[in-house]
């Protein structure tokens, strides 16, 4: 698809671990157009392209608002694809994108071995394809679940 038009991917995260791996998928959108929806922090302040957000998770006023700022970027931008790497920040975002015919795909974090995240026990039930990082969540998710690897390397 790198080809003929262009295709713009929103890439969706929160700070922290979530960021690293967003980071860590980079070279995979190498000739996409990119864009960021994160929240406000120092290391998110140093990505170039991206929308950031306040970070008050669980505020279902900054929820809504996130819903309304989501809508506002996916008329601007039209991504065709939305990455998430989680975490609540996504959700809104991904209700968003999937009202406007976006597509979704969404990695859970590294982090989350045995138990599913809220995130991802929401995007499961969204994502068109939806990745875990450890082979015991495909257990914990269900068929729709893709077990391909961790992104950060281990060793």
């Amino acid at each position: 698809m790198k080809t003929g038009t262009p295709f713009c991917i929103c890439l969706v995260c929160s700070h922290g671990g979530h960021l690293t791996e967003m980071l860590a998928l980079m070279p995979a959108f190498e000739g996409y157009e990119t864009f960021f929806f994160c929240y406000d922090a120092d290391t998110t302040r140093r990505l170039g392209r991206a929308y950031l957000v306040p970070n008050r998770p669980r505020n279902p006023i900054e929820f809504a608002r996130n819903l309304f700022r989501a809508a506002r970027i996916m008329r601007t931008e039209r991504p065709r694809l939305i990455v998430s790497t989680g975490a609540e920040i996504a959700i809104p975002v991904a209700l968003v994108g999937k009202a406007f015919g976006v597509r979704l795909i969404h990695i859970e974090c590294g982090a989350q071995v045995v138990t599913a995240s809220v995130t991802g026990r929401v995007l499961y039930w969204l994502a068109d394809a939806f990745f875990v990082q450890w082979p015991e969540l495909l257990r914990v998710y269900g068929p729709h679940a893709q077990y391909r690897g961790s992104l950060i390397d281990e060793t």
